[in-house]
């Protein structure tokens, strides 16, 4: 059995999700804006995913709307707040370490006028509270924060940053990218203190093609595609009901066992990083004090990432030399934590699931002694 070890890039779907895609493909197979039996039957599978994924979030179901994926709700949540809220205010306050999906919006706002402060990362690829606090002013009206960072695993006090935020400048909307927490550490919009948050399915063991994003009631987001008013306008064209049946079959799936699939990860990610540590030809750059065990980023000395990357899949071994939305191109990541870019061109990413294994662990350690051996020669 190959040992599969890039699921921050995406999951496996699991087998409740793909019965419910499949269910909703072939039985309730209707519009859900159609007012016949088989649309009302689709708009129930729609209604009951979007409860699932409000429980996760413990938020009402009506602050969720579907997507197409992260890509997609990050691109509606910051263009929608820069539309209503970005008038008389042109500022923006973001961690520099953000996925695409958030940064690319961004240098697009920048083009039309916008200001755009990013707040660099520490060593350990944590965002300090007090530095991007510093940067805050009257003149912000969006503030942007990932929950865990999808290369390196640092997990941000986003609710310390957002809190006090809300206390010193109570109008400024507050975002943020969970999709690297979502189902892994326990989240509560109330708590997280955050009025927009993304979350997607394919990482948490759906289908890829759909997303949600939560908009806390009273916080007015303009909708990125416009049509025929579905998702209460938010987010016209018809709803992916395979997709989205799954995505809730998947969260309900999973809920209950937040905390034994962390315990698991724990475990698994604490013997990788106890092995790895006493290799004298590997650099382990996840760091951080509060670190998800779900990421283990690390470097091996003078072997490209890409190079060692082919042979532990010759080997069985799937992993991802950084966010794979990059393919390839230096991480923008690991530089902005200070680190060096030949390391950081060395660098592994390595990302568990509720599924991984002690025997995938050992399988890894055991093919990266093997490509060090092998490849360490011709380089």
């Amino acid at each position: 059995m190959p040992a599969y070890l890039d699921n921050a890039a995406t999951t496996k779907p699991c087998e409740e999700a793909v019965s419910a895609c499949a269910a909703a493909m072939t039985d309730c197979y209707g519009n859900p804006s159609s007012l016949h039996g088989m649309g009302v039957r689709a708009e129930a599978a729609v209604t009951e995913a979007r409860k699932a994924v409000a429980a996760a979030l413990v938020c009402p179901p009506e602050c969720v709307t579907f997507t197409s994926g992260a890509t997609e709700a990050n691109n509606t949540l910051i263009f929608g707040a820069a539309k209503n809220y970005g008038r008389r205010k042109n500022k923006i306050v973001v961690s520099a370490v953000e996925h695409h999906s958030v940064d690319e919006p961004l240098k697009e706002l920048a083009k039309n006028g916008f200001e755009i402060v990013r707040i660099s990362p520490m060593r350990s690829g944590e965002i300090d509270c007090d530095e991007f606090l510093a940067a805050m002013d009257s003149n912000v009206f969006l503030a942007s924060c990932m929950l865990v960072n999808n290369e390196t695993g640092a997990v941000n006090p986003v609710k310390k940053i957002f809190s006090a935020i809300k206390q010193r400048y109570a109008d400024c909307i507050t975002h943020c990218d969970a999709v690297q927490g979502f189902l892994k550490l326990p989240i509560k919009t109330a708590d997280l203190c955050a009025d927009l948050i993304t979350v997607s399915g394919h990482k948490v063991h759906a289908p890829k093609g759909v997303g949600a994003m939560y908009i806390r009631k009273g916080v007015r987001i303009a909708p990125l595609l416009l049509g025929g008013g579905q998702e209460k306008g938010m987010r016209s064209g018809t709803e992916s009901v395979p997709l989205i049946s799954a995505f809730g079959a998947a969260v309900r799936a999973q809920l209950p066992h937040i905390a034994t699939a962390y315990s698991n990860a724990e475990e698994l990610s604490g013997r990788l990083r106890s092995k790895l540590a006493a290799l004298d030809y590997v650099i382990i750059n996840s760091d951080a004090e509060d670190q998800s065990p779900y990421i283990l980023n690390f470097s091996v000395k003078g072997i490209r990432s890409e190079i060692m990357l082919h042979f532990l899949e010759s080997r069985g071994v799937y992993v991802s030399a950084g966010s794979a939305c990059a393919k390839g191109a230096p991480s923008s990541v690991l530089t902005a934590m200070g680190i060096p870019r030949k390391q950081a061109d060395e660098a592994l990413r390595i990302s568990l699931s509720k599924t991984s294994s002690a025997g995938e662990i050992d399988l890894l350690l055991s093919a990266l002694r093997e490509g060090y051996l092998s490849l360490a020669k011709t380089n």
